[in-house]
């Protein structure tokens, strides 16, 4: 069969699956199977065996259960229920007041969990109760919220980066390290979103608060300084260098574990049920890299990711060019499938043409990121969509319309990664040198 022919075969076969609700795991191995009966002379059933085996038995994927561990231990505990009170007191002066509450509260909890999903629905159960109660805009509310909580994917430790460095055979720490200035770059982009909203509808915006003391916002303040020591103790041991990003996760659940029980929140329901939670999380993204792992293989067996990255040569797109075509592919992926199948559905495809393009993989696993995020806040598979419609019953469309103007400030930040690279790149070769 021709490649041209194979590839849309392989396109449909892909949509027609996932339309009829097969599990993307096995849609993904289903799709690398008629890959090797179309495309190749090899027995398919010699191979899966070795890959699935292959591309779960990896040391850097241990990071990943851990991290999801401590995410769902911190979701389940009362640690993120003070980050509002510890918050609330310094939000009071900016433009659009306790709405950052959303922005910084997911920044925080982003820099402890690792996921999109438990940021957004850590942050959202302890915010919009209180946003609410106070009068401020449901919509800006919710909006803000959907858009920051995006941020679980970018600021390390990040599950997603784990998956892109695996695929891209790229040091974590390395990733981890170059995720920090854009992370917090667009945080305070998400910032300025909510300032000039304040700014051009002050009818909307709540009154202050009681003013507080400088003293009396530092001792309200206090609640975050468990939070503050988990993420030195997770980060801090990766930066500086003293372990692995391996080793940090476990130090983050046993960190996790010990402020639970140091706070009183520690229970055996709740320590079981985050056990649960993680067993859930850790299988869905094994069965999906699995299936990715075997659908990888057939297509270079096939020749389909040398021909495509020569497809590409071929039209002389420049960087900026290649890039920008990417963007739109993956924004519309987006609409279809989550951020992890993305990432490993496209990395065999899609890596060569970087490759060969000469841009540098770590600044592109910072990219992937951001239009993964993208991903999370548009409908129909929006992550984030369906964790505020089931934390607020309000509709799906509501929330993707209250989140479209953070969906434009990260399409913003693409554009400012793209004029200055040396955002992802400038960090991890300062702390640890030219690759």
């Amino acid at each position: 069969m021709e490649p041209s022919s194979a590839s849309l075969l392989l396109i449909v076969v892909m949509f027609v699956t996932l339309a009829c609700g097969l599990w993307i795991g096995l849609a993904l191995g289903l799709v690398g199977f008629i890959s090797f009966a179309a495309l190749t002379n090899s027995d398919p059933a010699l191979s899966f065996g070795t890959t699935v085996w292959g591309s779960l038995n990896s040391w850097t994927l241990t990071a990943l259960p851990m991290f999801i561990f401590m995410g769902e231990i911190l979701f389940r505990s009362s640690l993120s229920d003070d980050m509002f009170k510890g918050l609330a007191p310094w939000m009071q002066r900016l433009p659009g007041r306790l709405l950052h509450t959303n922005v910084f509260g997911c920044g925080i909890f982003a820099a402890i969990s690792g996921s999109s999903a438990a940021t957004c629905a850590t942050i959202g159960r302890m915010t919009i109760p209180e946003l609410r109660k106070r009068g401020y805009d449901d919509m800006m509310s919710l909006g803000s919220l959907a858009g920051s909580g995006t941020l679980g994917l970018l600021i390390p430790p990040s599950i997603i980066l784990i998956v892109y460095g695996v695929a891209a055979e790229v040091s974590i720490a390395r990733l981890f390290i170059a995720g920090v200035i854009p992370g917090i770059v667009l945080m305070l982009a998400f910032s300025v979103v909510l300032m000039i909203w304040a700014t051009l509808q002050p009818q909307k915006v709540p009154d202050r608060d009681a003013p507080m003391t400088f003293l009396q916002k530092l001792n309200e303040s206090r609640r975050l300084i468990p939070i503050v020591l988990l993420i030195i103790i997770v980060l801090g041991s990766i930066y500086a260098g003293i372990a692995t990003p391996t080793e940090s996760a476990v130090l983050g659940v046993v960190g996790s574990l010990a402020l639970t029980l140091a706070t009183g929140t520690f229970s055996w329901k709740m320590f079981t049920d985050s056990v649960m939670g993680a067993v859930r999380t850790n299988t869905m993204i094994g069965l999906i890299l699995a299936g990715a792992a075997f659908l990888t293989t057939a297509m270079g067996f096939s020749g389909l990711p040398r021909i495509f990255a020569d497809w590409v040569n071929s039209l002389g797109l420049s960087q900026i060019g290649l890039i920008m075509a990417l963007t739109l592919v993956y924004i519309v992926l987006g609409c279809l499938i989550d951020g992890i199948s993305m990432v490993v559905l496209t990395a065999a495809v899609v890596l060569p043409a970087v490759k060969a393009a000469g841009i540098d993989l770590v600044w592109f696993g910072i990219f992937v990121v951001l239009v993964v995020e993208m991903a999370q806040i548009t409908p129909p598979v929006g992550f984030n969509l369906f964790v505020i419609q089931g934390l607020t019953g309000r509709p799906l469309g509501y929330i993707a319309l209250a989140a479209l103007p953070f969906f434009f400030a990260m399409l913003g930040m693409v554009a400012i990664m793209v004029i200055f690279p040396d955002l992802a790149t400038w960090l991890p070769n300062q702390m640890l040198g030219q690759k």
